[in-house]
């Protein structure tokens, strides 16, 4: 019963850490694609996490919490929708790539690396 118990046990820790290396994998995909979703369609206008159109409308972590977008969802819905001078890309880009970077997005806001 000892045996059993251990082997379970084993088993489950194992199974555990399987999906978090599989997870682990996907989140840093994400962000690698992310990057790239970035530099080919945001960079021009957000070059560095600043925006050359509106100004005090930049990716910075402080714009984005005063304008309201600092959430994933919140950036999804303005890289699908636009809105002002920013334009949609929902028939552009596929719903990976908007995921990927809107996670993209506020990954590089929250850790200042802009």
């Amino acid at each position: 019963m000892k045996f059993l118990l251990s082997l379970l046990c084993t088993s489950i820790l194992v199974l555990f850490s399987g999906l978090q290396l599989v997870f682990g994998q996907n989140a840093e995909v994400s962000l690698e694609v992310g990057e790239q979703v970035f530099t080919a369609n945001c960079a021009a206008c957000h070059i560095g996490g600043n925006n050359v159109i509106v100004s005090d409308k930049t990716l910075k972590i402080t714009d984005l919490e005063k304008n309201s977008k600092d959430s994933v969802d919140a950036i999804i819905n303005q890289v699908t929708n636009g809105n002002g001078s920013m334009p949609a890309f929902g028939a552009k880009l596929d719903e990976n790539e908007i995921q990927s970077v809107a996670n993209y997005v506020l990954n590089q806001a929250k850790t200042d690396s802009w």
